[in-house]
């Protein structure tokens, strides 16, 4: 007899999202590819409910478990968010959990257990006031530095999504030895779209670091209509006045989509994007796209897009109107794009995962016959 060794195989993996932001498009489009490679995925939301049609959504794809917890971002103390690590690991020993897939740091910070822990950070408080406050983070909200760095040390592996907020993190925290980068990906199909000639932008235009008062005052002096897609009013009383953009509010994904298949132009002026899923989902619907001169936008689309100083409304206004008046350009930069968009495809990004994962699983030793 000989001994032959391989790895366990993943078979189920609970991945946690919320229903606010850009986890969620993450989590359904990465848990969509991983069951086209036989792996479950359990949904462990925390913070506000989702929507009927989310909720839908997901079940289409997963097991949804919604936790009764709240979002670190959405709280004022370490208190309110400590029993989140043992709700995660109570509902995983309950569901056969083999890999713990969590999108906020702090939900592995004293995490129990023996499952490996792949920890993703897609934005944090910290990195969010070094980009858009340009410094440290408030003494109130230390804590979540605290937490976050807790939630690295725990994790087998962290994620980013670009090697600009790899970068960004590991400025804010120190080092994180187990850092890898593995890019977002977007399910969007790219169809034969009749373009109309308007611009549009989408976020959450109560948060700063998507810098909607600048878009809001290059709207005044842009040719085309300029449509601001999604809320303007936060969860914790924020809000942001729009004076000169045509505000359509809080949609639906499909209804985002709908708009970008007819959008000529696509803006993102963000101070804060540690990927920016609405430009790759703008690029993958064939739109020419005008970014913020950031980073993390100038690591992903340069040579794809045209750039604007974040902090001049003249600049968005110049590049935009640059473009609405030369089509030739305009589509040119909108097949870039597109070509662009192929190498941020969920296959890519489930390769990753699939590798990473695998690499997790301790060793199945068993015996063979020997020839």
């Amino acid at each position: 007899m000989t001994a032959s060794t391989e790895r366990k195989e993943v078979r189920r993996v609970l991945m946690t999202a919320d229903a606010v932001g850009g986890v969620w498009r993450y989590a359904l489009d990465l848990a969509a590819g991983l069951r086209s490679r036989g792996i479950e995925t359990v949904f462990a939301g925390l913070g506000p409910w989702p929507s009927a049609e989310q909720a839908r959504e997901a079940e289409a794809i997963g097991k949804l478990c919604w936790l009764d917890a709240p979002l670190d971002w959405m709280v004022e103390n370490e208190t309110s968010v400590r029993p989140v690590p043992a709700l995660i690991a109570d509902l995983a020993q309950r569901e056969g959990i083999d890999i713990l897939h969590l999108n906020l740091p702090s939900q592995a910070a004293g995490l129990d257990g023996c499952l490996p822990v792949v920890v993703v950070s897609h934005s944090c408080v910290v990195s969010w006031f070094a980009a858009v406050r340009g410094r440290t983070v408030p003494e109130e909200w230390r804590w979540q530095s605290r937490l976050n760095r807790s939630g690295f040390d725990r994790a087998d592996v962290v994620l980013a999504p670009s090697r600009s907020h790899a970068a960004m993190l590991q400025q804010s925290y120190g080092p994180i030895d187990t850092l890898q980068v593995v890019h977002n990906a977007s399910g969007v199909e790219a169809g034969p779209h009749q373009k109309e000639d308007f611009v549009l932008a989408a976020g959450r235009w109560w948060d700063d670091g998507k810098n909607g008062a600048v878009l809001d005052a290059a709207a005044e002096h842009i040719d085309w209509p300029v449509v601001m897609a999604g809320a303007n009013r936060g969860p914790n009383g924020q809000y942001l006045p729009l004076r000169h953009a045509v505000h359509h509010g809080e949609l639906s994904h499909s209804e985002t989509m709908a708009l970008m298949r007819k959008a000529a132009i696509v803006v993102s002026p963000s101070l804060y994007e540690p990927f920016g899923l609405a430009a790759l989902e703008a690029a993958c619907n064939r739109a020419a796209l005008v970014l913020a001169d950031i980073p993390t936008y100038r690591e992903l689309w340069d040579g794809a897009a045209l750039f604007a100083d974040p902090h001049d409304p003249h600049a968005f206004a110049d590049a935009v109107n640059r473009l609405a008046k030369d089509e030739r350009s305009r589509n040119s930069l909108a097949e870039r794009a597109l070509m662009r968009s192929r190498t941020f495809t969920v296959k890519a990004q489930v390769d990753s995962m699939m590798r990473i994962y695998a690499g997790l699983l301790p060793m199945n030793h068993a015996l063979t016959a020997a020839e």
